[in-house]
């Protein structure tokens, strides 16, 4: 398995290189933005390891070129940053996986193989249901090619429930992939649906989002 390493601290750098490749991953390296990017256009890796803070060019930059290229590459991030709003913005542009700095060894190697597991799938960058669109890097929600406004939770739910259409997806996963909690009421998740419902569905005359009694939510991904 290859594994590109962009990593602009060359000891840690290094210290990845040899750890992996005792792990038995073929490994490049690269020391900034720009030559990762080129690397990652040029070779045929399994997965890349990409630091966010990189000079010439920022991890976050690599990442939205590679997936604006369709070039769909498992992607962990690495970050000093641990912010949730760092983190989101990775996953927003289309990294697959993120590890703060400092991290476990061990769980940085069970991360990889379990991307190398799920493969480079190719993923659109924009979630439509129907006439529905999601794009998660602008942040932008349109219906028929009405702009719909939506608040950051909304966006989250939506988005959750997009990547899963046509699936029927309970409170509990809900809180526990948009709310990232599970001591949190439940009926939170009811409320804003219903929110939703009144932004997605009511004005344009749609039933795309439906409650299946007793076990969840469902979108329909032809978007009602």
């Amino acid at each position: 398995m290859r594994v590109l390493v962009v990593e602009d601290e060359r000891r840690m750098a290094g210290a990845l290189q040899r750890g992996l490749q005792a792990e038995g991953f073929a490994v490049d390296l690269a020391y900034d933005g720009e030559e990762g990017l080129h690397l990652a256009r040029i070779g045929d890796y399994d997965v890349v390891v990409l630091d966010i803070m990189l000079p010439k060019l920022s991890g976050y930059n690599v990442c939205k070129q590679l997936r604006a290229e369709e070039n769909w590459v498992p992607i962990l991030m690495l970050s000093a940053k641990d912010g949730e709003y760092d983190m989101a913005d990775g996953l927003d542009l289309g990294a697959d996986d993120y590890l703060t700095k400092p991290f476990s060894y061990v769980v940085l190697v069970a991360r990889l193989r379990a991307l190398l597991r799920r493969g480079s799938r190719r993923r659109p960058s924009v979630l439509t249901a129907g006439d529905l669109t999601l794009d998660p890097a602008s942040r932008r929600v349109t219906r028929g090619g009405t702009e719909v406004e939506l608040t950051p939770r909304e966006f989250a739910l939506l988005e959750y429930l997009m990547r899963h259409h046509d699936e029927v997806v309970s409170k509990s996963e809900i809180l526990e992939h948009v709310w990232d909690a599970y001591d949190t009421d439940p009926n939170v998740v009811e409320v804003y649906v219903g929110y939703l419902r009144r932004k997605i569905d009511v004005p344009f005359g749609r039933n795309a989002l439906k409650t299946v009694r007793g076990a969840g939510y469902r979108l329909s991904g032809d978007g009602g």
